[in-house]
C-alpha cells in the first residue's frame, strides 16, 4: 500500500523552471538615462553648427562616445557605491525614477563585472578624446583635456571615496555642471567652437533639467539616503524646502528658454518649442511633489511625471535648434 501511494504521489519530472535572468549590460548601464547626456550634446552640436556654418561629423561621434562613456561609468560606479556604502541596502522606495538599478542587491556577484564596465567605459572615452584632440583647433586642446579630467573625476567621485560628492551635498550641482555647462561645451569645442556668447547662453537649462530628477528622486529616497549617509539637498532642508526649490529651478529653465529667444539672432522662435511641456505637464507634477513632498508612494507619480517632462524639453530643444538651423 506504501508502495503504491509513494507512486502515486511521485510527480513525472517536467522542465526546470529557469532562474532570474542575469541583468544585461544596457541594464547595468542604465542605458534610458543616457538621454540625459545625448539631448545636450545634440543641442550643443545644433548651436555650434548654427554658429559655424558646418558640420564635422567624425568630431561629433568622436564626442557622442565621449559623453555616453562618461555618463555609463557615473551610473555603473554609482550603483557600485551606493551598494558599498550601504545606501542601497535599506531603501525600500527603488523605482525606475530614483534609487539606481538595485542590480548588486539582487546580484552581488556582478560587482566584479560593474566595475570591468565602468572602468572600460572611462578607457573608451579617453580614447576617443585622445583622437578627437587631432580634429579640433590646436587653441582648443586645454578646453578638451579639463572637460574630460572632470568629467571622469565627476564619474567616479559622484559617489565613490575619499571624495563622495553626492554624500557631502555637492551632488546636485556636480549634475548641473556635468550636464549643463560641461555637456554642451564639450559639444561645441568638437565642432571647433570655444567660448561663444550663444553657447555659454544655453548652458544652463540642460544641465538644471537633469537636476530635476536628482531633486525628485532625492525625496522619494530621504529615509534611505539619511540612513545611508548620503546628505543632499533633501536629507539636509527636509522635503518641503527640497520640493519649493524643484520649483524654483524648473522656473529658472524656462526663463533660460525665453532668454534664448530674446538673444539668440533670428529665427529664435524655435526655442520656444522647449516650453510646451511646461504648459501641459508641469503643473500637474508640481502640485504633487509640493502636496506629497513626504510621501514617497505619492512622489513616485510626480517623479515618472518630471521625467517625462525632461525627456519631452529635451526633445523639443533639439528639433527647436535643428528647425532654426534649417
Amino acid at each position: 500500500m506504501t508502495d503504491i501511494m509513494d507512486q502515486h504521489n511521485t510527480k513525472t519530472p517536467g522542465p526546470e523552471t529557469p532562474g532570474p535572468k542575469t541583468p544585461g549590460l544596457l541594464q547595468m548601464i542604465r542605458a534610458p538615462f543616457l538621454s540625459s547626456i545625448i539631448a545636450p550634446l545634440l543641442a550643443g552640436t545644433l548651436l555650434s553648427v548654427s554658429i559655424n556654418g558646418f558640420f564635422l561629423p567624425l568630431n561629433f561621434l568622436l564626442m557622442l562616445i565621449i559623453g555616453i562613456g562618461l555618463h555609463a561609468a557615473v551610473n555603473v560606479y554609482n550603483d557600485i557605491y551606493d551598494t558599498l556604502q550601504g545606501t542601497d541596502a535599506v531603501n525600500d522606495h527603488r523605482n525606475e525614477s530614483s534609487g539606481g538599478s538595485g542590480i548588486l542587491q539582487s546580484n552581488p556577484e556582478l560587482m566584479g563585472r560593474m566595475f570591468f564596465i565602468a572602468r572600460s567605459a572611462l578607457v573608451m572615452a579617453l580614447i576617443a578624446s585622445v583622437l578627437l584632440l587631432f580634429l579640433i583647433e590646436e587653441a582648443l586642446w586645454p578646453h578638451l583635456i579639463i572637460l574630460f579630467l572632470l568629467s571622469a573625476f565627476f564619474s567616479k567621485y559622484y559617489t565613490a571615496p575619499p571624495y563622495k560628492l553626492a554624500y557631502r551635498g555637492l551632488g546636485e550641482v556636480s549634475v548641473w555642471f556635468a550636464f549643463g555647462p560641461m555637456a554642451i561645451m564639450i559639444a561645441a569645442v568638437s565642432q571647433n567652437i570655444g567660448f561663444h556668447p550663444y553657447v555659454i547662453a544655453l548652458m544652463p537649462a540642460t544641465g538644471l533639467s537633469t537636476t530635476t530628477i536628482v531633486l525628485a528622486g532625492e525625496m522619494i529616497d530621504l529615509d534611505a539616503d539619511r540612513k545611508g549617509g548620503k546628505h543632499g539637498v533633501a536629507s539636509r532642508l527636509g522635503s518641503r524646502a527640497t520640493a519649493l526649490l524643484y520649483i524654483l529651478v524648473h522656473a529658472l529653465i524656462v526663463i533660460n528658454v525665453l532668454f534664448l529667444f530674446a538673444y539668440l539672432d533670428a529665427p529664435a522662435w524655435p526655442v520656444l518649442l522647449a516650453v510646451v511641456p511646461y504648459i501641459f505637464l508641469f503643473p500637474k507634477a508640481a502640485k504633487i511633489i509640493y502636496k506629497h513632498h513626504d510621501q514617497p508612494g505619492e512622489l513616485k507619480k510626480g517623479a515618472k511625471l518630471n521625467v517625462m517632462i525632461h525627456l519631452a524639453f529635451s526633445l523639443l530643444l533639439i528639433v527647436g535648434l535643428a528647425i532654426r538651423l534649417l
